[in-house]
């Protein structure tokens, strides 16, 4: 009789849950693929490349500099090992050896400071930049929620942490990523979010080599 009494109880409990699960309606979304589709995307992929190649350009004309103060720095050394230099012209050109690698020195701190600004500038503006595109792309997903008034909406491009689809079914019926895609590209379409322009001061560097060898 117990058992009778527990089984209705849990039977009780279960199919208000049951009817409730049958009354959802569910959408699912690729956010990659949107955001990969999403014109604005190409964009800021476009600018800061603009911004990386001109963040090498102002890297390279500093190694340029670099080398050229190190091959005089490789002269002066060879001049200084001559056995006919006077004593008087070997003081003053170790003098002047001495004063380029000084000044070489301070070279190798501002180059190593410019991929360090550089790096961290682009880093910065890239993520301001995807993060204003995906606030567009919410935006978008949430019309549709309210439109088509959706009680769940999965992502279904995303893993779990086991690196498994956190989504393992949904019928293609439910799924609006086109729908999104194409609101998005829509030309003359009012955004909510301005992608900022990046500036030459934060160019990136992360395709600059690594900083020349010291004397």
């Amino acid at each position: 009789m117990k058992k009778l009494l527990s089984l209705t109880l849990v039977s009780l409990l279960v199919l208000p849950i049951a009817a409730r699960a049958q009354t959802l309606k569910i959408g699912t979304v690729d956010m990659n693929k949107t955001f990969r589709d999403y014109t604005k995307t190409k964009d800021a992929e476009a600018k800061i490349n603009d911004a990386k190649n001109q963040a090498k350009k102002e890297y390279d004309e500093r190694a340029d500099s670099y080398k050229k103060a190190l091959d005089d720095i490789n002269n002066l050394n060879k001049q200084l090992e001559a056995p006919a230099l006077s004593a008087d012209a070997k003081a003053q050109k170790a003098k002047e050896r001495d004063d380029k690698i000084s000044n070489i020195k301070n070279m190798e701190r501002e180059i190593t400071e410019f991929r360090q600004t550089r790096e961290r500038q682009l880093q910065e503006q890239a993520l301001r930049m995807r993060e204003g595109i995906v606030k567009e792309i919410t935006d978008v997903v949430m019309e549709r929620v309210k439109a088509s008034k959706l009680d769940l909406v999965f992502d279904k491009s995303g893993n779990s942490l086991n690196g498994v689809p956190v989504l393992m079914y949904a019928p293609e019926s439910v799924d609006f990523t086109n729908d999104v895609i194409s609101v998005l590209n829509k030309p003359g379409r009012a955004t909510s979010a301005t992608l900022p322009s990046p500036s030459k001061e934060g160019a990136g560097a992360a395709a600059a080599s690594a900083t020349p060898k010291k004397p």
